[in-house]
């Protein structure tokens, strides 16, 4: 790769793959635990849950790159929080993960929402009326069943993460080596004279990387879902 890549292009996919692994690890406890309550649970207030995981969706990304800059920037009520702390997040490769969970939340909730509801309730209810507590029920019963959905989750919100620009680049700006992924790298090399070249060959490998994730998540999720049912 490195005699394909320049140094300045190998950096930004390589900080694109940090960016976006680290943004679907850290979403993935959430969208587990929200797309199990939106499939599960009756409850005031469901539907706006449901809306606002799904805004990242609606709103354009730049408006949520700007929320979460008046939120999390060292001036904002969480970020002037966490700078006392001596963290700071925006202007990071950390906001571009934060950034990027958030824009890829929706597409992982969804995934898994369906695969709980296509859960068989009976199973869970045979299971609490053998004395199984709520908990035991989730982690024997009801994960191991949507196994599928959370896999295929995980990767569609993996490639979304990897696209990200909008909201990337309005949160913790272009950054070289620090939060110059790759979209915002080919924005960067279509800005520059000559730079065409660099711009289309990052244009190849994303279109690369992102059908490979595409077509990796069918994959594992037919041999989760057979593994799963025990063929």
């Amino acid at each position: 790769m490195t005699d394909w890549l320049s140094p300045a292009e190998i950096e930004a996919v390589l900080l694109s793959l940090k960016v976006a692994f680290w943004a679907t690890i850290l979403s993935l406890p959430f969208g587990i635990g929200v797309g199990f309550v939106l499939a599960r649970f009756e409850f005031p207030g469901k539907q706006v849950l449901n809306g606002l995981v799904h805004l990242p969706l609606i709103l354009p990304p730049v408006v949520t790159g700007f929320i979460l800059l008046k939120l999390f920037g060292t001036q904002g009520p969480i970020g002037g929080v966490l700078k006392d702390l001596g963290i700071v997040i925006a202007f990071s490769w950390t906001g571009a993960a934060l950034a990027a969970a958030i824009m890829a939340f929706p597409l992982m909730v969804r995934a898994i929402r369906l695969s709980f509801e296509a859960v068989d309730r009976r199973l869970e209810d045979t299971a609490r009326s053998l004395g199984a507590s709520p908990w035991a029920v989730f982690a024997m019963i009801s994960l191991p069943l949507a196994l599928p959905g959370v896999v295929t989750g995980s990767i569609l919100a993996f490639a979304k993460a990897i696209g990200e620009f909008g909201a990337t680049i309005t949160f913790v700006s272009n950054i070289p080596g620090e939060t110059r992924t790759l979209p915002s790298a080919v924005y960067s090399f279509m800005q520059v004279p000559d730079g065409e070249e660099s711009a289309y060959r990052l244009v190849v490998l994303a279109i690369v990387i992102s059908m490979t994730a595409l077509l990796l998540s069918e994959w594992l999720a037919k041999r989760v879902k057979t593994l799963v049912e025990g063929r």
